[in-house]
């Protein structure tokens, strides 16, 4: 039997698993109630009131089984399917004064060969309120930061934040997601509402991105580097506007990132740098059973000196967009659909310019994925998920999964189920 149909069958027959799961968690989950009224509990003593500064604890665990029919997406599975994408965090936060907060987060994330589950500090700052009103505020933090973009990049660690278990990749790059997820930074804020025309947010940051892991190199350098990005003062920001009933909310954000290349000694390539300045677009509508959501961004590129051939003082815009609908069937069930579109560069859509110059794939230069989930929220701490992506390209797979873009496959399918659990 092709490993292919064996992947589907373990993804059915983990489908099934789940589901028992689920049944067995919802009677759990009502035998924890009746028993928490008896005794307290260790989650019952991490969400008590009355912890030094109101300090307060908050966890996440999720693991996903991901199967598919051509090339890699968090580890080798398009041989049988892989547990290979596991994300954990835990986070804390205290209040030692009346304007300032303290806040951090420990993730460990299993994701493929640019992720192997060591903990990091994916975000720790301090936030003071210079200025605080009953409709108005404004705010400095400092330290490390999740970089404000779109409407995702927040709080993507979290899968109940998430409308899927992948985000749309044209927009949240995982195999680039350390430079676009956090930085260490300062962050001017302001929020201003009005009781009849909603509120806005404004976001502003001096930021110096990370650069240092496996994937963000092997995305932005050839092969042949063998020494190291560095990161420079860059620039973040974003302003969100919404209706007082959370109806519509509306955005814009951007940003504008210097990372320099220190090279290894005796290497071919020479020192250079590069400028990456994506702007988005996003804009949202919900109603009572169903939201749309749409994301355009415009991804400008620039690259200088490097003394190689392709490398030398190039320039590109990609174009990325999705449109995506979700609709609540139930408080517990919930669908999803979505088209996703990236191109690595707009004046090439095809990728052919690309492909005659360099000798690779046509379709490693964009990818159009159609996606179809289903979400049960089993519990308000438990919650299973089932998604399907028909994709036809290869632009955002990572290359340290997919190290020969001539062995990937332009059409290809992904299936995924998902379990997650907060506290």
């Amino acid at each position: 039997m092709p490993s292919y149909y064996k992947s589907i069958i373990r993804l059915v027959f983990f489908t099934i698993l789940l589901w028992g799961f689920s049944t067995q968690a919802q009677r759990q989950e009502q035998d924890a109630k009746n028993q928490r009224m008896m005794s307290p509990s260790v989650m019952d003593w991490f969400k008590k009131p009355d912890l030094p500064g109101n300090l307060q604890f908050q966890g996440f665990a999720s693991q996903a089984y991901i199967a598919t029919s051509d090339n890699d997406v968090f580890g080798n599975t398009d041989n049988g399917g892989s547990f290979g994408f596991t994300e954990v965090g835990l986070n804390a936060s205290m209040q030692p004064m009346p304007r300032l907060q303290l806040s951090a987060q420990v993730l460990s994330r299993r994701a493929g060969n640019g992720n192997s589950a060591t903990p990091r500090l994916d975000f720790g700052f301090a936030d003071y309120r210079l200025y605080s009103h009953e409709t108005n505020q404004f705010g400095i933090r400092i330290g490390r930061l999740k970089n404000p973009f779109g409407f995702y990049n927040d709080t993507r660690d979290v899968a109940f934040t998430r409308p899927s278990i992948l985000l749309p990749q044209s927009i949240y790059f995982d195999r680039t997601r350390n430079l676009g997820l956090s930085a260490d930074a300062v962050h001017f804020y302001a929020d201003s509402s009005h009781t009849d025309l909603g509120s806005i947010a404004i976001q502003f940051g001096l930021i110096r991105p990370i650069v240092k892991d496996k994937d963000t190199k092997a995305s932005v350098l050839p092969s042949m580097a063998g020494g190291d990005l560095t990161s420079t003062l860059s620039y973040v920001g974003r302003g969100i506007y919404e209706t007082n009933d959370k109806r519509i909310r509306l955005a814009v954000s951007g940003m504008w990132f210097n990372v320099g290349y220190d090279p290894a000694l005796n290497e071919d390539l020479g020192p250079g740098t590069i400028q990456f300045s994506p702007i988005y677009f996003s804009a949202e509508y919900n109603a009572e059973k169903w939201s749309l959501t749409s994301e355009y961004a415009l991804r400008h590129f620039k690259i200088k000196n490097f003394d190689a051939p392709g490398l030398n003082d190039t320039s590109f815009t990609g174009e990325s967009y999705y449109f995506q609908g979700v609709y609540r069937f139930t408080p517990k069930w919930e669908g999803v659909l979505r088209y996703d579109v990236l191109y690595s560069d707009r004046s090439d859509r095809s990728g052919k310019a690309f492909a005659a110059r360099s000798g690779r794939p046509a379709h490693s230069r964009f990818a159009k994925d159609i996606t179809v989930g289903l979400r049960f929220n089993v519990t308000p701490s438990f919650m299973l998920r089932a998604e399907y992506h028909r994709v036809n390209g290869t632009a955002w797979l990572s290359r340290l999964d997919n190290p020969d873009p001539s062995s990937t496959s332009q059409h290809w399918n992904l299936f995924a189920v998902q379990a997650s659990y907060r506290f």
